[in-house]
This record gives C-alpha cells, structure tokens and sequence, in this order.
C-alpha cells in the first residue's frame, strides 16, 4: 500500500493549474453509451475513477482511446450495447450507476450493482430507480445487490425529486433524451457539472432546457449523434487548492478556475480574512497580510457551501483564531477526518451533525488515514502545517480524485512524497 510522506516547510507559492472535473467527466463519458458514433472528451483528468469508467464502457461494448498526456478519451459504443456489465467493475465506484439509464434507454433492459465509493453516509439510489420507474420501467434490486431493469420503452413524464441529486438527476437526464416524449425533473440537482452534462447532450443532439435550475426539461429525440466536448475546471480541485494556501498562509495564483462555481467557498475565506482576488490570469489567494479568524459553515446542494469542501475547511478551521461551527446537511458520515485531524492535536467536538472547532490550534505530525476521497485531501492540508512529519496511508482515495496531486503540490514547494510500504 503506498502513502504519503508531508513535512511542514512553510507558505505554498507560486501557481497552479486546475485539471478538469471528475464529477463533470463521469457523467459524461456515461453519456457516450447513448450513441454508437464516435465521441472525443477533451481535459478529462488522468483519475483511477476515469480509468474505471473507461473499463466499464469497454465491458459495454464500446471501443475506447484514452491519451492521459493530451486529456483526451475516444469513445465509440457498438451498435449493441452489453447490458449486463461486469459486476466487479461496477462496484468500484459510485459514479456507475450513472450507465444505468443510458443502457437502458438504448436496450430496453440492464442489469448493473449497487456500487461502491466513499463511505461518507447514505447515498440512495432510490431516487434513480423512482424516475425510471416512473418512465416505464421494471426495477428490481435482489439481497445481493443486482439491479434488474427492463422496460417496454421510457416515456417521457413528470419527475419530482424528493432530494436534488445529482446522480439521480444526470441518469434521469440522460434516459430522457431518447425517451418517448418530454419529461420535466423538477428539484433537480443544479451543480456546475449538471450543467456541463446537459451541454454535451445538446452537442450530441438532444434537446434539454433548464439545467442549472430546479426544473429541467427534456424532450426526447429518435437518435443522437457524436460529439466533441471540453469538460469543465474542478471546482473542488480548486477549492482544495484556495484552502491549502490558506492552511500554510501562502499565496498562491490558481489558473483554470471559474469562481463563480465557488461562490460560497470564495466568501467563507475572505470571513476568515483570506484576500482572494480574480485577475486576467486566474484566482490569486493571499493569506499571508494579516492572521486569520474563524468562520461558520453550513453545507447544502449547489449554489450553497459543497460538502466536498467541508473536511478541508474545517483543516483550516483547527488553525484560525476563534471558535467556529460546521454543520453538515448533506451527508450523515462526512465526520470520519475529525478522529484523524485529533491525532494531529485539533480540538474538535461532534454532536450528530454539528461539530464545534476551538480554532488556533499548533498541528503535530501523525500516523493518519485518508478515510475517504476529501477527507484524505484534508489531512494533506493538515499536515503541510503541521509541526513534524505526517504519514498519511489509503491514498488511493486521493488518487481516485486528484489528477498529480503531489506534482501540484510540490510545485507550490509542498514538502510532499509518495512511497510504497
């Protein structure tokens, strides 16, 4: 198993690049099994989640390309869609239930797995199965974790959600474009990567309004065609890389960023007292002109503050002046990082979802775990300003979700190594 080896060397500097979004690029390469013309993805992260959903699309049928150097993934379905994909592979990662509505929509029928993923609290796929339910189609889900779909053709509906999903909204999305009449998702997710998605559907000849609101519209076409399509800068890469030159008090200049996607995230800094700045070559963060106070956060659906930030907010949180409150709306689990920043020697209180955070706190190196995909990019944080020497094991989360995460980093003179134990 390899770790990772972080040393407190002082203020990141410099500037980094932001990849593309892995909760954008999975959804869309799902996308690509709704045709069997070729499709060409460009900025697509160099990820273990890419490289899984780029084995499930081959187990499908499809013939695949990738050029990681480039950023680019070729795609091309085969007339006839595999619709029982390979049970080991699904279960790798969450973003796999995302074939589901693809498959079926082009077969008429698909057997796929629960999945995996971070084990961040409850994340029911009940809300996909509702949809396509109401669309027509046959749902069955068996003790051992099939999923058994059939259907004699989706038909366009009415679908409320009961929970903006994002995953449910993007498999609801994509199986309506070539369902048989319009089908309305009202309370649907409205995350940037909704977004992206159902601009790549339109690319590929779909007709979807509304993405970005609580209520999308798509009407279903016969056919959709091949396309080309950049995904979009990582929000969350982003938003990790603001919070870690917050961390180490440093300055640093972030390129391929789009801040209107980190609104909440921008606000909660400068409260801390973090100068971020927005220049014509990208997202200057300074957190080096004055000492640094606390702040509240409280997570919600897009536009609000992302739960994908939380665990690295709350890293520079153990630091600032003051006491501060987190309180996590989203997912009942995301509290796993607080055993491990109390290693480090953070003062950290956890009553159901609301944890109480007595700020200005000297970090102390540690033996410690990435316990999952944000928690892990946290304790990096932690430990680039921490006293001493961090050993952060289960890296493969990280990896799962950052595209050369430690050349970043150490392009910003983080004081950062991996080794195989």
């Amino acid at each position: 198993m390899a770790k990772f080896i972080i040393e407190n060397n002082g203020p990141l500097k410099g500037e980094v690049t932001v990849s593309g979004a892995k909760n954008a690029v999975l959804p869309i390469l799902a996308a690509t099994v709704l045709t069997d013309e070729e499709c060409i993805i460009d900025e697509v992260p160099d990820l273990k989640d890419v490289e899984v959903m780029c084995s499930i699309l081959r187990c499908l049928g499809a013939e695949v390309k990738t050029y990681p150097e480039e950023g680019r993934v070729s795609v091309k379905m085969s007339s006839k869609v595999n619709t029982d994909p390979d049970k080991e592979l699904l279960q790798k990662m969450r973003a796999s239930i995302l074939v589901l509505g693809p498959i079926l929509v082009r077969e008429n029928r698909a057997t796929v797995w629960l999945p995996g993923g971070c084990a961040i609290g409850e994340r029911p796929v009940e809300l996909h199965y509702k949809g396509l339910r109401q669309m027509g189609s046959d749902i069955e889900v068996d003790d051992s974790g099939k999923v058994s779909t059939e259907t004699d053709g989706l038909k366009g509906t009415e679908i409320y959600l009961d929970f903006p999903s994002v995953g449910a909204t993007e498999n609801i999305m994509m199986a309506a474009t070539l369902a048989e009449g319009t089908t309305i998702i009202e309370n649907a997710a409205q995350e940037p990567e909704i977004v992206d998605l159902a601009n790549y559907l339109n690319k590929m000849g779909a007709k979807v309004k509304g993405a970005g609101t609580d209520i999308i519209r798509v009407e279903g076409v016969e056919k959709l065609h091949g396309a080309e399509h950049s995904v979009i800068p990582d929000r969350i890469e982003a938003g990790t890389f603001m919070v870690a030159a917050a961390m180490t008090r440093g300055n640093i200049l972030i390129k391929n960023m789009l801040p209107n996607h980190m609104v909440p995230v921008i606000a909660k800094l400068r409260e801390c007292g973090v100068v971020v700045e927005e220049t014509e070559l990208g997202v200057m963060v300074k957190a080096d002109e004055k000492p640094l106070v606390s702040t509240d956060i409280k997570t919600l659906p897009y536009p609000g503050f992302p739960t994908d930030m939380q665990a690295q907010f709350m890293a520079l949180l153990t630091t600032v002046e003051g006491s501060s409150i987190v309180i996590e709306t989203v997912f009942e689990n995301r509290y796993m990082h607080v055993a491990e920043l109390k290693y480090m020697g953070a003062k950290i209180k956890v009553d159901d979802r609301c944890a109480i955070i007595e700020g200005n706190k000297k970090l102390k190196g540690a033996r410690v775990r990435a316990t999952d995909l944000r928690a892990g990019a946290a304790m990096v944080i932690a430990g680039l300003a921490a006293e001493g020497k961090t050993e952060l094991s289960d890296i493969y989360h990280i990896e799962r979700g950052y595209e050369k995460f430690v050349e970043k980093m150490q392009g910003l003179g983080a004081k950062i190594s991996r080794e195989e134990d």
